[in-house]
Order: C-alpha cells, then structure tokens, then sequence
C-alpha cells in the first residue's frame, strides 16, 4: 500500500459525514471521500470549500483494490448502476493483474519460465499500450522493474538496502523491449527470470475504463478517487462549477502544497512520499526506482503531478517525469506536449507549465514559494 500519500479531494459542498463503508456498497449519502487511516489521512478541516449542496443526488462507491483504497461518487440517474459495474470492473482487473495473486494473469505469466502464456483481451491490452508508452520515455520507465523493487522491499514492506552486486545481477532483467506480444493468438512471452508488473499505469488504465462506463451509462457528473494518486473526472460537478483537487505537501504529511481547479480529465500525482524507509545510514529510500541503475530515483524532484486527459497517460507520465528529473522531464514536454505539469523541486520551489500554472493556487508552505512558470 501506499504510505502517507495525501493527494485529497476538495469538495465543493458542505460534509454530512466522514468514513468507510463496507466495501463495494451504494449510499446516497453526502460524504467526504476520506482515506482510511492505515494509509492515508482526512481532509484537514483547513482544505475543505464550503458551498451549496449540489442539486443532484450523490451515489459512492468504497472499494479495495490494486493494493489500495478507492472511492467513486457520481450523481444523477444511472450512477448507482454504473457505479456497481465499475466496481466489479476494478475487482476483476485487480484479479487480473496481480503479481502476487497465483491465480492472476501477471503471475502465470511471470512464472511462466519464459514460454508464451494466454492472456485475456483487456490485459494484452494494457501491456500493449503500457510497453508503446514505456519506450517512449527513453528509460525512464520499465514494465519489468519488478525484481530490483522486490530486492529492496518495496513489493513485501521488509525494506532493506540491496548490495550493489545484487543489483547488477538483476538489472539485465530490466528491459521491457523483450516483452514480445502475439496478436495473432493473444499471447505475451517474457524471457525467463524476468517479471512484468503494470503498476505504474494499471490504475490509470482503471480510471480511464470507469469513465468511459460511466458515460455510457448516462452519467454526466462523478469523481473517481483511485486510492488518490490517480483521480479521474467525468464531466464537471453537478452545479456546473470545476472541481478541486489538493496535491499533498511532500515535506509534511499533514499540510497541501495548492489546489487544481479541473473539469473532465485526470490528475496523476507521484511522490517519495508515498512509500519509503530510512536506512541505518541515515538516507531515505522511497520506491520510485531508476531503471537505469536499480536504485531511488533522486534527480531533484520530491513530487510530479500531471495533468491529462487520460488518466493512463497520467499514471504512467507522473513517474517517468520523476524519474527524469526537472531539465529532461521539461524537455520531454516541450518535445511531446499532450499534457500539463507541476512540479516541486527537493529545495521547495515550483515548476509548472504554462496551462497548469493557470490553473493551480498555491496553499500552506508553499503560498510564498519559488514558482517558475514553464512556457512551451
């Protein structure tokens, strides 16, 4: 699970209450989207905008999934529905996917000892589109990571710091150029000692999937929360006003650096914050790794949120752009374009390009930060 990552929903309406419900159940209640507290804090009080109660009925969804908590609402006819098949949605993907679960797709395919395996339609999909994204991110993110962040601990929570020897001996296994798809019988073959885990894009291929459900079930209005590193909107709130989402302070768990203002679209966020120990040498270690080397990534950035359409596209940039750090992730966008950044520096400062700049308030620690707008 993710550790002390706080990206929180800013609801623009007053809170009748705060919790989780079972798990997968309907209300109709206005509740917070809160996080469970294993995880995750609340909403400070500080960062919630008071308002007029939305005219449209609410409908949530609580789940766990994927390795964390999710929350969906949506609102009008048709969102109790859709909400229900998009829950089962993600507990079928969840299934899928899994690196640990013996019974999932992932998993047979990882120990598969290098010959082709089966696979359903929706997952040769997502490795199909999780490997074109990869190789356009020159190293920076790498499907088969697996192995050097299970020999740090990242995958079990028994963190330890790997010898340098070891990861040499495991970094031949990196490279997801040598995942080879069949389309003609809907097989993936990965070579033998290696393991391909989707995580970096997993949950945004999710959020842009209950989206599309969403609106095909009529649903103009709702907010996927999935487990806050990932949020997904479908059209605007039901009153006609944007959302507002807080992008967690890196540097205290307990503060927000600012608030988006957003209407349909995603909003992806990555950050050492989110998983990671402190060695007997005094150094934090957070799980966004280096390809390249099999160690954390630590090229000056301690947060990256993007802004997209998809949440795919999020997912996967926001720890990529990470990993590059602040002079080639910039390159990288001005390069490629497709979508807006914000980007806070190890020394506090902010970077954000042009249109997220215009979108973003600063909050907190950061009101009277550095803020250097990146223009194309």
């Amino acid at each position: 699970m993710k550790r002390f990552f706080l990206l929180v929903t800013v609801l623009c309406f007053l809170l009748a209450g705060c919790g989780f419900d079972a798990p997968s159940t309907v209300s109709g209640t206005s509740t917070e989207i809160v996080e469970e507290p294993s995880d995750t804090a609340s909403v400070p009080e500080s960062a919630q905008h008071q308002g007029e109660l939305p005219a449209s009925q609410p409908f949530d969804v609580r789940l766990f999934a994927m390795d964390t908590y999710m929350e969906l609402r949506a609102y009008g006819d048709g969102a109790e529905d859709a909400l229900q098949a998009v829950s089962s949605m993600l507990t079928e993907l969840d299934q899928l996917l899994s690196v640990t679960d013996e019974g999932s797709e992932i998993y047979a395919l990882n120990h598969g000892e290098g010959q082709p395996a089966a696979v359903s339609e929706q997952t040769y999909e997502l490795i199909e589109d999780a490997l074109a994204l990869s190789r356009n991110l020159a190293d920076a993110l790498d499907m088969t990571i697996y192995p050097v962040s299970r020999a740090w601990g990242f995958t079990t929570g028994s963190y330890q710091i790997p010898s340098d020897s070891q990861l040499q001996a495991l970094l031949p296994f990196v490279d997801d150029t040598q995942v080879v798809l069949n389309e003609r019988d809907g097989t993936v073959r990965i070579p033998p000692s290696a393991e391909l885990d989707l995580a970096a894009v997993a949950k945004g291929y999710a959020g842009d999937r209950a989206a599309e459900m969403m609106k095909q079930a009529g649903v103009r209005s709702a907010l996927l929360n999935l487990g806050s590193s990932t949020i997904r909107t479908v059209g605007v709130k039901p009153d006609g006003s944007q959302w507002r989402i807080a992008i967690q302070d890196p540097q205290d768990s307990s503060g927000l650096a600012g608030v988006v203002t957003m209407g349909e679209g995603a909003m992806d966020t990555s950050g050492g914050y989110e998983r990671f120990f402190t060695g007997a040498d005094g150094e934090t270690y957070w799980h966004i790794l280096d390809p390249k080397t099999g160690y954390p990534a630590k090229h000056g950035l301690i947060s990256v949120t993007v802004l997209s359409e998809t949440s795919f596209l999020g997912d996967g940039l926001s720890t990529a752009l990470f990993v590059m750090g602040l002079e080639e992730a910039v390159r990288y966008w001005r390069a490629n374009g497709g979508f807006e950044f914000i980007l806070i520096a190890d020394d506090g400062s902010l970077y954000l390009s042009e249109g997220a700049a215009e979108r973003f308030s600063p909050i907190g620690n950061y009101e009277n930060a550095k803020m250097t707008v990146i223009k194309p």
